[in-house]
């Protein structure tokens, strides 16, 4: 799984001119809670309760930590995050969540597609470590898919509420039609163009 992450960082400095710094999380998403989901509490909360049946805390607990695959810096200070979701992104979870993002919210990949898939393999979801609780947040059998769900969610949801560019996501699918063309550099770009990168963002040439 590690090597579709970095197959796809390898092309990045190919393809963006961008600082490019991988397993970073800006402070803002490392432990947010009230204060740092700022307009989204609302939805958050209600993404989080539809989760798990509880109710999420103002304040994410100490032990609550993450990284993301990719941290884009542009060259005039812009920021952006990008994602590289393997299958087990696409879970009964993900479509849980994905189903309250709010109409109109700015997003770097078709929403449509992941809920699409992830409604496909809603209870094909994988089993063991994939799966195991993850307490206090998410107790119980299940609890690593929605706590990754939810961990998605907030990706997608934060950064434009914070002044970042909005969170472009790859599929592994996507990674491996990339890295298997004939031009990966270019189809990479394509991709990341359509996903809303300004062209004065790429590298061309």
């Amino acid at each position: 799984m590690k090597e579709l992450q970095d197959g796809v960082t390898r092309l990045l400095a190919h393809a963006v001119k961008a600082e490019i710094e991988s397993e970073s999380c800006p402070t803002w998403l490392r432990r947010p809670g009230r204060i740092e989901c700022l307009a989204m509490w609302e939805t958050v909360s209600a993404i989080y309760g539809a989760l798990t049946g509880l109710v999420l805390p103002g304040l994410a607990p100490s032990r609550e930590r993450r990284s993301l695959d990719v941290l884009l810096t542009y060259e005039n200070g812009e920021q952006q995050i990008l994602e590289v979701d393997e299958k087990q992104h696409f879970t009964g979870a993900r479509a849980l969540t994905l189903e309250y993002y709010p109409a109109g919210v700015k997003l770097g990949f078709d929403a449509s597609q992941w809920l699409a898939r992830s409604r496909a393999l809603t209870g094909r979801e994988p089993g063991g470590g994939f799966g195991k609780p993850k307490p206090p947040m998410f107790p119980g059998d299940g609890g690593r898919h929605r706590q990754r769900a939810f961990r998605d969610a907030l990706a997608d949801l934060l950064p434009p509420v914070h002044g970042w560019l909005p969170t472009i996501r790859i599929s592994d699918t996507e990674v491996t039609a990339i890295t298997s063309a004939p031009d990966a550099i270019s189809s990479l770009r394509a991709l990341l163009h359509e996903r809303g990168v300004p062209a004065s963002y790429l590298v061309f040439g």
